[in-house]
């Protein structure tokens, strides 16, 4: 069944005229990208051509998706706007709050035990709202996505940095804070700046060991966790079309790990296939009928250099199985070439778990690839080395693999099998093979591996490949097997050698599923009462942020420097955090305590310049929220690099910090940090981060002359009575600092409901 199958063909019935009419603007041919982005304007039919990287620009996004930990913010967000409907399809997906630990079935028990207070809020917001509701085991919101919503040449966004898993069926996909969601709920543009673009041309096809999660592995090491910032990711070439549709969602979903604001593919017969595989024919012939409005034109592909403003070129035929990590995405390293890295940098071989699955790497052709390796495994006599854990990206995906007999063949090696859920990938993994902090090596088909990502501990290392080299890897037990040239030796003392992987595109018998969990919402929801216990340690309905005062912000002190990598993990931390997500007050006691303090090199511990002592972030905060002094935190390059979740923005508000200075930010921290009304400023030399003592009194002097492309002034006041003044840059439009003023994009729109 095709959902919102009229809002669909609305879209494509449009799509000629406006893409044309761009063509004509821009005076020549264009790329997916550009005719996805000129195609979902604000005001419809395009009237210029905008400048990549430079102007900020409205769309109209066809749906929105949200998942359970970032809804439950999103949604009582959106209960403050005033509106009795989302003014585009949304939908609800629960997939976060399910913790891995004993299997699928106890899991997803505890879960509905634990959570069901979540779960019933976000059930009944959906229903009054109009809002589809997918409930907990139904799978992961991209896989769900990917299945069931996404369509050729359309734009979504989603509350997840993953939603860029769309763009493997040719959408601009793009992850999102919860405010931005809330703008397009309540019938409003959204804003974006126009993205450059990275052209990646593919040749070849991938063989043997090599899969389409080797590509991203490459393309993270080329432009690293930061290179794709403020960037659209375009994958063209025969390469390209010789991937299949989910091999291009893994391509596309890792993306979000090189701070890419989206990557995508055009359309081709792979998607045709997956479109009519998921009983989407009705999509799959619209499509037919408009299918060169839904790839980049020829002359682009045929001299891309002149189109994009980067161009990579990969070839498949000779592109290696590839593990990246520990500790981040784009350390990217041949299979092969793992035992002398290893050894030089102490990273323990032994490999204690292997998990497949989350949303990057879980479809039904993922599954197959590393049940043939397990296979062959149970064939040889070969007795896994370590332990095995496997996520199903969707319902629909667990029940066919059933059916086949793929889930038999893991089973039948001793693996546990989770709920179709994150799990491990997002640190809700419970496990039980280890306490403390000590060093251990897990290998993964995940796309983040921060430390303390997996399991909270930070001595854990975290490894990301393919579902069938982690299989392989996890047979042997070591992180420096190489199925190229290593043999084992099984359990009758015979050395044998593992084959290449053989998997399958699409289910020969199609896909299958008994109950898929999803919940439509109530024709009129106008009945229906949404509680929220005054006394509940989930849920806390929002009190709005105040407005600014228009004063200059005189006499902050600092929070924390942060020293070094500091991403949305280090500033809110998933894992036993996750139920908290609801109740900001509560969530709150997390704010920073992952980050680094560049004075003294521990975490959690910073000076309280009211008494002198050092004690954990959030007390600290507390405290001069308590005595009414603002504060700062001082970061380093791509600050809030990883997750979209806002909470990063809105706990440091909320606390009381008023300003984040940092060399660089990530593309949706920084977003999400205006929009809760905060300011986001970079210094202009970036070496006068050395200059911020740990005493600092930071006075914004011009502050009352806040505008578009206009430096800031800071006036460092240093304990022992000097001053420095530092230059400081930031990239908000009068839009932007509208919400400034109002204290929150979301306080304006409300203004403007009630007006």
């Amino acid at each position: 069944m095709a959902f919102d199958i009229d809002m669909i063909r609305r879209v494509y019935e449009e799509l000629p005229k406006r893409v044309d009419a761009a063509k004509e603007l821009k005076g020549g041919p264009l790329t997916l990208a550009e005719k996805i982005l000129y195609s979902h304007l604000w005001d419809k039919l395009p009237s210029r051509a905008f400048e990549r990287g430079k102007d900020y620009v409205n769309f109209s996004p066809d749906r929105i998706a949200c998942q359970d930990a970032t809804a439950q913010m999103a949604l009582l967000q959106f209960m403050q706007a005033g509106k009795d409907n989302v003014a585009v399809p949304t939908t609800v997906h629960c997939d976060h709050l399910i913790q891995a630990k004993q299997g699928a079935e106890k899991d997803l028990a505890q879960a509905n035990e634990t959570s069901n207070e979540v779960f019933d809020f976000l059930e009944s917001v959906s229903n009054k709202y109009g809002i589809g509701f997918w409930r907990p085991g139904a799978g992961i919101i991209h896989q769900v996505v990917l299945e069931n919503y996404a369509f050729p040449g359309g734009m979504m966004i989603g509350t997840d940095s993953h939603t860029v898993n769309a763009g493997g069926l040719g959408m601009v996909a793009i992850g999102v804070g919860g405010a931005d969601a809330v703008d397009v709920m309540a019938g409003m543009p959204w804003e974006l700046k126009f993205p450059k673009l990275i052209g990646v041309k593919l040749t070849g096809k991938p063989q043997g060991w090599t899969a389409a999660k080797d590509v991203i592995l490459k393309v993270a090491e080329i432009l690293t966790v930061k290179g794709g910032t403020g960037c659209i990711l375009e994958y063209f070439g025969e390469g390209a079309q010789n991937l299949s549709c989910t091999g291009k969602g893994t391509i596309c979903n890792m993306g979000a790990e090189i701070g890419a604001t989206t990557s995508t593919f055009g359309y081709d017969k792979s998607m045709e296939r997956f479109l009519r595989a998921t009983d989407r024919n009705e999509i799959a012939d619209e499509a037919e009928k408009v299918k060169s409005y839904l790839t980049g034109d020829g002359e682009v592909y045929a001299h891309p250099e002149q189109y994009f403003d980067q161009v990579i070129e990969i070839d498949l035929n000779t592109l290696k199985p590839h593990l990246n990590g520990p500790f981040t995405p784009d350390l990217a390293t041949p299979v092969g070439e793992l035992k002398a890295k290893a050894k030089e940098n102490d990273w323990p071989i032994n490999v204690d778990w292997g998990l497949i699955g989350s949303c990057t790497n879980s479809s039904y052709e993922d599954l197959t690839r590393a049940a043939s390796i397990a296979q062959q495994a149970v064939d040889k006599k070969l007795k896994p080395k370590s332990d095995f854990g496997i996520n199903p990206g969707s319902e629909q995906i667990r029940y066919t693999a059933e059916r086949d007999g793929l889930l038999k063949v893991f089973e039948d090696l001793g693996a546990t099998l989770f709920t179709n859920a994150c799990g491990p990938c997002i640190g809700q993994w419970d496990r039980s093979d280890r306490k403390g902090d000590e060093k251990n090596t897990i290998v993964h088909s995940f796309n983040r591996n921060f430390s303390k990502r997996a399991d909270g501990n930070p001595n854990t290392h975290a490894f990301v490949g393919s579902p069938e080299v982690v299989a392989a890897i996890a047979i042997s037990g070591r992180l420096d097997f190489d199925p190229f040239n290593d043999t084992l030796i099984n359990e009758d003392g015979e050395e044998v050698k593992l084959e290449a992987p053989t998997g399958i595109e699409l289910p020969e018998k199609g896909f299958d599923v008994k109950d898929n969990g999803f919940i439509p919402p109530k024709e009129d929801g106008s009945e229906v009462e949404i509680k929220v216990k005054p006394d509940s340690k989930r849920l806390q309905l929002l009190t709005p942020f105040e407005p600014w005062d228009g004063k200059n912000l005189m006499g902050a002190k600092l929070l924390i420097k942060a020293h070094g990598k500091c991403t949305t993990d280090h500033i809110s931390m998933a894992g036993p955090w996750l139920r908290y997500r609801g109740h900001l007050d509560n969530i709150s006691d997390n704010c920073l305590i992952g980050a680094v303090n560049a004075f003294n090199k521990k975490t959690n511990f910073v000076k309280n310049q009211l008494n002198g002592k050092y004690d954990a972030v959030p007390k600290v905060q507390r405290e001069y929220k308590k005595e009414g002094i603002p504060t700062v935190v001082v970061g380093d390059h791509n600050y809030g690099e990883g997750s979209s979740r806002e909470h990063a923005a809105m706990e440091p508000r909320f606390l009381g910090v008023r300003a984040v200075i940092v060399k660089s930010f990530a593309r949706i921290h920084e977003t999400n940090l205006k929009k809760q009304g905060m300011l986001a400023l970079t210094f202009d030399n970036e070496n006068d981060y050395d200059l911020i003592q740990e005493d600092d009194t930071f006075n914004f002097i011009d502050l009352e002359d806040f505008a578009p492309d206009k430096q800031l002034t800071l006036e460092l006041a240093h304990s022992d009575g000097t001053k420095d003044l530092v230059k400081l840059n930031h990239t908000y439009n009068a839009q932007q600092i509208k919400w400034y003023e109002a204290g929150s994009a979301l306080n304006l729109i409300r203004e403007k409901a009630n007006a």
